[in-house]
């Protein structure tokens, strides 16, 4: 675990194919999303505003970590989507560090952690090896986009609902 990031996986060996990699790289941001949730609920129970600041980090911590880029959680299920989608998420960890400055040690150390294998894998998606890790039935494919857009989804709707303070205890009926 490293704080205020996150826990970091070393993997003994690649995963068979990029759908089993895509669900290990899913289920840290569904049981995030479960945790950030049971702070909601602490929030609920005391109108504490120190939890619905937590519960707002660790939303936002979470859709950071679906940015579709190695070594985060993001990168990991898009490989089983498309290895294009990786060039779309450089571009958006671009733009998130000019967006928003303070992010760009996260960033920037996602890229430093992932970006070679994030080149090898890359120069790898058109071998027979590359092209077997990454076969893929549709339906699969499917289930794997929906799981990662409604995230991405559900995780900006909880922050921007545990943004700002609720004097009126309105999350609290939640």
């Amino acid at each position: 675990f490293i704080p205020f990031l996150g826990a970091f996986v070393a993997m003994k060996e690649m995963p068979k194919n990029a759908l089993a990699e895509a669900r290990v790289g899913l289920a840290g941001p569904v049981l995030g999303l479960f945790g950030g949730l049971a702070t909601v609920g602490l929030y609920a129970l005391t109108l504490n505003p120190l939890f619905l600041g937590l519960a707002f980090f660790n939303f936002l911590l979470n859709l950071v970590n679906l940015i579709p880029v190695l070594p985060l959680d993001g990168g990991r299920a898009v490989g089983a989507l498309s290895p294009a989608v990786w060039i779309f998420g450089l571009v958006i960890m671009a733009a998130l560090s000019v967006v928003a400055p303070f992010m760009i040690f996260i960033l920037l150390f996602a890229v430093l952690l992932g970006g070679p294998e994030l080149w090898r894998r890359w120069k790898m998606r058109n071998t027979p090896e590359g092209q077997a890790y990454h076969k893929i039935e549709t339906r699969y494919r499917v289930m794997v986009g929906a799981v990662y857009v409604g995230l991405i989804v559900v995780l900006t709707l909880l922050m921007a609902a545990t943004s700002t303070p609720d004097p009126t205890g309105a999350l609290a009926a939640v």
